[in-house]
């Protein structure tokens, strides 16, 4: 009889042991799970990104970024972008703020916007108040006015729409003056 006891306290000790290890696991996974509910907060941010070879493909600065994990968007103040392709610059932009959506697949640009486009023709600049882009596409619109610089034009559309990778661009009511190179 005094093995059959001592089997019994150690059933109901082993049983007590594992309901205590389980329910404290369980604890800290909602420690966990409640994180995700955070917003982080950084200063002075740089970032470098390469493709899907290793190449480079872009570097920004963020004077401060605040990332909300739980609904996946972020907000960037005084945002400096620098986009490559093949090596060498292909665009850049700068906003004084900007929010991302989606795990940046959508960007809004706010304030003082500056998108840069580089080619063999030369640099065609956009200045506007607002841009979204969409950085896997590589595709820029706006329906805010939008002032188009280039090496043979300046003009100003109500509104764009561009996809950078193909170079076509799409201006709505254009106002402005064209000069052919001689």
């Amino acid at each position: 009889m005094d093995t059959k006891v001592l089997y019994v306290v150690a059933v109901a000790v082993a049983s007590l042991s594992a309901g205590y290890y389980y329910y404290s696991g369980k604890a800290k996974k909602l420690d966990v799970d409640a994180a995700k509910n955070m917003t982080y907060s950084a200063q002075g941010v740089h970032v470098t990104q390469t493709d899907e070879q290793g190449n480079l493909y872009l570097r920004a600065e963020v004077k401060q970024l605040q990332q909300n994990m739980q609904q996946k968007t972020s907000q960037l103040d005084q945002l400096n972008v620098v986009m490559y392709q093949q090596g060498k610059v292909d665009a850049m932009f700068y906003a004084k703020q900007a929010k991302g959506y989606d795990d940046h697949k959508k960007v809004v640009l706010m304030g003082d916007v500056v998108a840069t486009k580089l080619s063999a023709q030369g640099k065609m600049q956009f200045q506007t108040d607002e841009l979204t882009g969409y950085p896997k596409t590589r595709e820029l619109e706006t329906q805010h006015t939008v002032t188009v610089k280039s090496p043979s034009s300046e003009f100003v559309s109500q509104g764009l729409k561009a996809n950078l990778n193909s170079g076509q661009y799409e201006f709505f009511k254009v106002r402005g003056k064209y000069v052919p190179s001689s």
